[in-house]
């Protein structure tokens, strides 16, 4: 009797350690970035002090988690993810009279490892092991798909002869306005003349936390930042160079969505700054490409920035990526193999009938 009290007690801790290994979910939150574009009132701060609040848009996807410890797991994710800003949101006169715009419409992929740094198996203290609850921070690495795209902004100019890319003025638009609500796909008209690729790396940092309910459902939140080699998710990152468009027809377009400026704006930003007399502000050649570049007193040849590119040092000043998402999870109640090859005869035997033969 005591070997067999034994063994069901063996089991049960056997069993009670390999199950709940698996959870499954959804994530729904918001999504945030810091790069190029936007931003406050001071030039581009890293990290979140320089991260514009008013332009948060979604994030959502789907999770895996497997479950290696008590301390150790391992996840993965699907997500689609919305990012976007726009100069004219922010205070800092020379990124406003810039005037760029963007918004991506990304899709990542990515695999984690989690360490539980903090739980509490009975929250509550109340004896029933109901809710648990867990805080754990993660690292890993992510792939992801990446869309720059562009509205873009009236300006008398374009209809005067000056551009190609419009035959017609739209009429009813003041300067400042958005010609129409499309958005332009940036990375293939190369409005800095560079090639960029559509798929890149990132990595993702965070924190994050659940509770377990009736060991069957996991409801949490996490924050999670992710770090990329990219310094083109808003497609804006170094010079005013010539645009290189794969299709030599869309050039005109290409201009016009690399300069997003006009002359109105900018006279109005410099007048913000309340100049002393005498000291010259912006100009509209400031935020376009100039045939020839500008001359500096050293002779070198060069065109005005376009992006925050420090060309000194390539591993800074690269775009990145924040979300913040609620989990729903569904958690699996399983068995280890082990377990089933070695003591599933323990609920077998307890399960079988004796039988009275007839004849």
């Amino acid at each position: 009797m005591k070997r067999v009290l034994c063994l069901v007690l063996l089991s049960i801790a056997l069993s009670a350690g390999a199950q709940y290994q698996w959870d499954y979910g959804v994530k729904l939150g918001a999504s945030n970035y810091l790069g190029d574009i936007g931003g406050k009132n001071l030039e581009r701060r890293d990290y979140f002090v320089d991260m514009h609040l008013g332009q948060t848009k979604y994030a959502a996807g789907i999770y895996g988690r497997y479950k290696f410890s008590k301390r150790f797991a391992v996840s993965a994710n699907l997500d689609h993810i919305l990012i976007g800003d726009a100069d004219e949101h922010t205070t800092y006169a020379p990124r406003r009279a810039r005037n760029m715009n963007f918004r991506n419409r990304m899709f990542e992929l990515g695999v984690r490892a989690e360490l539980t740094i903090w739980y509490d198996n009975d929250v509550g203290n109340r004896g029933f092991y109901n809710p648990d609850y867990k805080l754990y921070a993660f690292a890993g690495i992510a792939g992801y798909y990446s869309n720059p795209q562009a509205k873009l902004v009236y300006d008398a100019d374009t209809w005067n002869g000056k551009d190609t890319s419009f035959t017609e003025d739209p009429g009813g638009l003041v300067e400042g306005d958005y010609v129409d609500n499309k958005w332009h796909s940036l990375r293939k008209l190369r409005t800095e003349g560079a090639t960029y690729s559509a798929f890149g790396l990132g990595v993702p940092l965070g924190i994050g936390m659940y509770f377990t309910f009736n060991k069957e459902w996991r409801i949490g939140w996490e924050v999670c930042w992710r770090y990329t080699l990219s310094d083109y998710l808003d497609d804006v990152s170094t010079y005013y160079e010539l645009p290189n468009p794969e299709n030599p027809d869309d050039m005109g377009l290409a201009m016009d969505l690399q300069s997003q400026t006009y002359q109105g704006l900018v006279d109005e930003q410099n007048t913000s700054l309340d100049l002393p007399q005498g000291q010259v502000g912006m100009s509209l050649n400031d935020f376009r490409y100039q045939t020839p570049p500008v001359k500096d007193p050293d002779g070198t040849w060069h065109q005005s920035p376009r992006g925050i590119h420090d060309p000194s040092d390539s591993k800074i000043r690269k775009d990145s990526y924040i979300t913040t998402q609620f989990t729903i999870g569904k958690v699996i109640r399983g068995r280890s193999k082990f377990y089933k090859s070695k003591y599933s005869w323990v609920k077998n035997r307890a399960t079988v009938r004796r039988s009275r033969a007839k004849f």
